[in-house]
Order: C-alpha cells, then structure tokens, then sequence
C-alpha cells in the first residue's frame, strides 16, 4: 500500500506542529522519519493513523483519500487497515500474550478458528510461539515490544506505523530487535513507516530517510546517499558529521580552501565559488595511523595533528582527542596504542570533505576534496 501527503499542516492552537509537508512512499518500503524530539515525527504518524486530524493537506493510503480537511474528509482509523506499534507498547496488563495479540481480530469480531490461527502465526513470527499464556507483566521488555509487533500485524495490515518502538531498551537489546523487525518487514512485504531520533537505527532498517526539523523534512533519500551527500547544516550535524566554515580562493589559479588559517588544494574538477563556505567534514573517513607510521597513502591527503587525550575504549582499541589545524580537535578510535602529546597523521581519504552550501544561502556548486 503505497502512502501519499500532499501539503499537510497541523496547527495546535498557535503552535504550527507541522508545516506544509509533501511525502511520498512507495508499497512494501521501509520509509523512516528522523530528527530531533519534538520535530514533529509522531504527529506525522497519528495523522496517519487518523489519530490526529490535520489542518490543511491531503492524505491517501493507497488510492483512497483519508484526509481532506477542505473537503470534510476523514476516515476513521479502524477503516484504514493499519497496524500501529505505539512507544509505550499500551499492552493490556490484565491480558495474556495470546490475549493481547488477539484483541485486534475480536474487535472485528472474527471467527474463533481464524482468531487462534493468526495468533499462532503473528507469535510465531515475533519467536514467541511458546509463549502465549504468559501473562505479559511477566515478560522482559524485548518480549513486551515483540508482543506489541505482533498485535500490530495479525490482521495483516497494508500499512504498518512504527513510532519509537524501541526506545524503552537497551542498546544490545535495541540491535537485535531492530534487526528483527527488518527482517520480519521483508518477510511480509508490508509498507512501513518508522519514527526514530537514533541515526545509527535508521541506516540499519531503512530504505529510505527523511530527515525532520521543526515541522519540515529537509530532505529525502537512501542511506548512503544521505550521509554522503547532505543538503544543509542541520543534516550534516544530525547525521553526525561536524560542519566547518572556510574561504575559497582561486587568484585566477586553482581554487584552494582556507580553514582555520590553514590553505589547502582543492582538487575537485567542480568549479567553487570564490568566498565564504560551509562544509561538513565526515570523521568517518579519517583514519589515525600510529605515531612513526609515515605519510598516508599517495591516494589519500595527510592531516598532521597532536593527541590531546586518550581513553580506553575496550572492543575498539582507544578513543583518542586529536587537535589538527591548531584549532580543530576530533574524537577519533584506534586499535593501536597512542600516548597523549603523540604527533600524529590522519589518513583522510577522498570526499572526507565536502561542500554543503554558503552562509545566507549563497549558491556553491558541490564539490569535494
């Protein structure tokens, strides 16, 4: 069931929640919106839901229309085949496992046959098929939420709405359930639409992205496209890169990037603009290489830095504080040992630079080291 939204606005007395929206996703994709709380991502969902009525705009859940405020169109949620996977679980605590995923199917009051055979498949697709007379006060967290995924699916709904299902667990616990509700989202084919502030959980599940911000969506894409090619500040600072301001001069040569007094060539075939920039610097393509290691790799720039701090990171070797440019330091892993006050080099490889805009908007075409 493909998902369309057309210019959506929800105000709340003054307060704009939502502004002006336009989205679109396709059948059985994993679509995610990200950002920041309070951005706006679980009103998107309750609209959705038709749990929230929306001020302007218009929704249609495959080909039919479910919001139309203009036109006093609204659609009930029980009318439009969802399944919806709160924060909170809002699981009956009176209730057993079965009880609970079965509650959707006996609101529609369906035969007793059919009840108890999507119980069983719904439980045995979450791995808690064992399970269904426990009472779900007596289940961990992770069985809980598994529990509330299953309730959502066993009426095999077109569209799934997932919002912040697992921020009530812990980390290890987070990897593994996310990956199993990508999973099981493959398995059904079920078009899903999942609300997370966490960046690394929405590259891991989605295909793709929309990045939120006080009741706007930035921008759309893969992920792998998204991180490396971010459209503005607020992105490239989300998506966990560090955003730098320099000055592009060409003196009538070749165009060399000034950043914290620092002149470095630009050797991008993009032509730039000379003057201010803004650009966001990916610590993921820096490498620390040991001290006594040599210059890095002909294919690769060498940044000279200076350890300021080192901590003992187990698994991933040491967290080391580098200061390069004078001015600039970055928090860095190793799996070889580095002692504070080490002169160091940073193996960068292509692109760990790249340009995202100029202040007050000034056009720059993209471009990279």
């Amino acid at each position: 069931m493909s998902v369309r939204v057309r210019g959506l606005g929800v105000k709340l007395g003054q307060a704009t929640i939502l502004q002006a929206l336009d989205v679109d996703v396709e059948e059985g994709e994993f679509f995610t919106l990200l950002g920041p709380s309070g951005c706006g991502k679980t009103t998107f969902l309750r609209v959705l839901a038709g749990l929230e009525r929306p001020t302007t705009g218009t929704v249609w859940i495959g080909d039919r229309v479910v919001n139309d405020p203009a036109r006093g169109v609204f659609v009930a949620p029980e009318a439009r085949d969802i399944g919806f996977v709160f924060q909170s679980y809002a699981l009956w605590p009176h209730m057993t496992v079965a009880e609970n995923v079965a509650f959707p199917l006996r609101a529609r009051k369906r035969p007793a046959t059919e009840i108890r055979s999507r119980v069983e498949w719904a439980l045995q697709m979450v791995g808690l098929a064992a399970l269904p007379t426990r009472p779900v006060t007596a289940l961990s967290g992770g069985q809980q939420q598994r529990v509330a995924i299953a309730r959502a699916i066993v009426h095999q709904p077109k569209l799934l709405l997932m919002d912040e299902p697992l921020s009530n667990l812990d980390a290890d616990l987070r990897r593994e359930v996310r990956d199993e509700v990508r999973r099981l989202q493959r398995t059904l084919g079920t078009t899903t639409i999942y609300v997370t502030h966490d960046q690394e959980e929405a590259f891991a599940v989605s295909d793709r992205i929309a990045v939120m911000d006080k009741g706007r969506i930035l921008q759309v894409g893969a992920p792998q496209a998204l991180y490396e090619a971010p459209r503005s500040e607020f992105v490239s600072r989300f998506l966990g890169q560090l955003v730098l301001r320099g000055q592009f001069r060409c003196d009538g040569g070749a165009p060399r990037l000034e950043i914290y007094g620092h002149v470095l060539p630009w050797s991008s075939a993009d032509s730039v603009r000379e003057g201010p920039v803004e650009l966001c610097l990916d610590v993921g393509k820096l490498r620390l290489q040991p001290p006594g290691h040599g210059e890095a790799q002909a294919t690769q720039t060498a940044l000279r830095g200076e350890v300021e701090r080192v901590t003992f990171a187990g698994r991933w070797g040491w967290r080391a504080r580098v200061r390069v440019w004078g001015a600039l330091v970055l928090e860095l892993y190793t799996p070889s040992e580095v002692r504070e006050g080490d002169q160091v080099v940073l193996a960068a490889a292509p692109g760990y630079l790249r340009v995202i805009g100029a202040p007050e908007d000034a056009p720059v075409p993209a471009a990279q080291v």
